[in-house]
């Protein structure tokens, strides 16, 4: 096991790319030790790279958020080699832009379990270590979809929209339960120009998107990473139970 002097331990699933990679470089900006939870192999590779060129070391797992059994493995990796884990991260995710006449019952769960049941999973896995040292911060990504049912976006239909809502009610109970060394939340990102996003919501579309926003203006991966990096590493911290909205005041969804 290696000592970490002084050092906090964050796990960032669906840390490859996107708003995870931009929360693992925000955290390790901050100090933190980063283990990364992917499928993308490649490039959770390159993230992992710039996140050890801050000096800052970064373990990496090949998993499927969905699997139960593989999330309780992660964390065993991570305490074996660091002994602690101080910040969890659900961000891993998947899109579903199929609604409710098309939409197959494989597809259904699929969305499910990527979405809400890995949040599940890696809280599970991983909150006996923060009871044990009496701290720890659990953030979960949802979705302004989670209150606006997100029919306009077309990686947000209805199965998307639910998973994400899920999310909200585990967030306040996991935060009661948890509490008082536990703090839980959860952000709810709009339009943010992830890798996904520009391909599918966003393409050609910017100017017309922004319209409705009233920054006038696209979020970006960071954006979100500075409000998780607030609630996981700020103190005194008195928030717990919450779903932040981090949207730019978009009123057009």
């Amino acid at each position: 096991m290696a000592t970490l002097e002084n050092q906090k331990v964050a796990i960032v699933t669906g840390g490859a790319r996107g708003i995870g990679r931009g929360c693992a470089q925000a955290l390790a900006q901050r100090g933190h030790a980063l283990a990364l939870v992917d499928v993308l192999v490649p490039e959770m590779a390159n993230t992992k790279a710039e996140i050890e060129a801050m000096g800052v070391p970064c373990l990496t797992f090949e998993a499927d958020v969905a699997d139960h059994a593989r999330a309780k493995q992660v964390a065993a990796g991570v305490l074996n080699a660091w002994g602690r884990i101080d910040v969890l991260v659900n961000n891993a995710g998947r899109a579903m832009p199929v609604g409710i006449l098309d939409i197959t019952e494989e597809q259904w769960d699929a969305t499910i379990n990527v979405n809400l049941k890995s949040c599940f999973n890696y809280v599970q896995a991983v909150a006996p270590a923060m009871l044990k040292q009496k701290w720890g911060r659990i953030v979960s990504m949802s979705s302004l979809n989670a209150h606006s049912g997100g029919v306009t976006a077309a990686v947000s239909r209805f199965a998307y929209a639910a998973a994400k809502a899920g999310i909200l009610g585990m967030t306040r109970a996991l935060a009661k339960e948890l509490g008082p060394h536990i703090a839980v939340n959860a952000v709810c990102p709009g339009l943010i120009k992830t890798e996904i996003a520009k391909n599918s919501v966003i393409r050609d579309r910017e100017p017309e998107l922004i319209k409705g926003v009233a920054l006038k203006r696209v979020g970006s991966p960071q954006d979100v990473a500075e409000l998780v990096a607030f609630l996981t590493t700020v103190e005194p911290n008195f928030i717990t139970g919450q779903a932040i909205t981090i949207d730019g005041f978009q009123w057009n969804m």
